[in-house]
């Protein structure tokens, strides 16, 4: 498993989302590489990991990156965020702060969780995949991009990214969206041992931010930050607001499994 390291100071693990590769995360780095020592993962099947052999599925992955970076707290995006979270659920003394940016225990809707995206556009990217998964992704980002304040230019930095550490493999990209499609992890939300911080884009067209302030009122410890003009990708286009509610987040708990003692309040505004 191949993972980039940037920077000096306390670790970060990053982890990228569906289609892309841990160089997404450039102007994150950027805004971070001073305070922070990133260990910027490509995923299974991703950019300089496609050819690793783990499949893409969420215990399988949170297990190949506990072995590749050191203890320390983890931000997700999208994808990134359910492998993170499941991560954090099997290995809590390992991770002891959790970020999930633009990410939910569950992606698609059910009648006990009305935030959900419909499952019908997954089947529609999955169709598109098995006829020409270069319009799907193109699709997708499209998606990704909608609603920000900075639209054109982040349709613009995904794009550029999507194939720079080269072509992502179309069983992976089948792979992820079946976890997307399928994956549900609100039960381990209640018994989360670390404190988490959820970033959302008020404008995001694929998770909507609802559905993180839902998330965040069931973990304990946990915390909901809404960037107001971005959408799915706030680490494109508002960087530094990531980058500040992450180190402010990051900075109040410097030791391990830190939260509050029975009584406590859990939520934060």
């Amino acid at each position: 498993m191949h993972v980039d390291v940037i920077g000096h100071g306390p670790p970060l693990v990053l982890l990228h989302g569906w289609a892309m590769h841990g160089g997404i995360f450039a102007p994150l780095v950027e805004a971070l590489r001073a305070r922070r020592t990133l260990h910027v993962v490509d995923l299974p099947g991703h950019g300089h990991n496609r050819d690793c052999g783990v499949p893409l599925a969420l215990e399988a992955c949170a297990r190949a990156v506990l072995e590749v970076v050191p203890d320390a707290p983890w931000c997700g995006w999208s994808l990134g965020g359910l492998v993170a979270l499941q991560a954090a659920a099997t290995a809590p003394a390992r991770i002891p702060a959790l970020a999930m940016l633009c990410a939910t225990p569950k992606f698609v809707v059910a009648e006990d969780w009305p935030q959900g995206m419909p499952a019908t556009v997954f089947h529609g990217f999955a169709d598109g995949l098995r006829l020409d998964w270069r319009a799907t992704i193109d699709r997708f980002i499209a998606l990704e991009a909608f609603g920000s304040d900075h639209m054109r230019e982040e349709l613009r930095m995904l794009r550029d990214a999507v194939l720079a550490h080269g072509e992502p493999s179309p069983r992976v990209l089948a792979e992820g969206l079946h976890v997307l499609e399928t994956g549900d992890l609100r039960a381990v939300l209640p018994g989360l041992r670390m404190p988490s911080l959820w970033i959302g884009g008020r404008r995001d067209r694929l998770v909507d931010p609802r559905a993180m302030e839902a998330a965040a009122r069931l973990a304990p410890a946990a915390r909901f930050v809404e960037v107001a003009h971005a959408g799915h990708a706030p680490f494109l286009t508002h960087a530094d607001a990531v980058a500040g509610a992450l180190q402010d987040f990051l900075a109040e708990y410097p030791h391990p499994n830190p939260l509050p003692q029975a009584g406590e309040g859990a939520m934060q505004p």
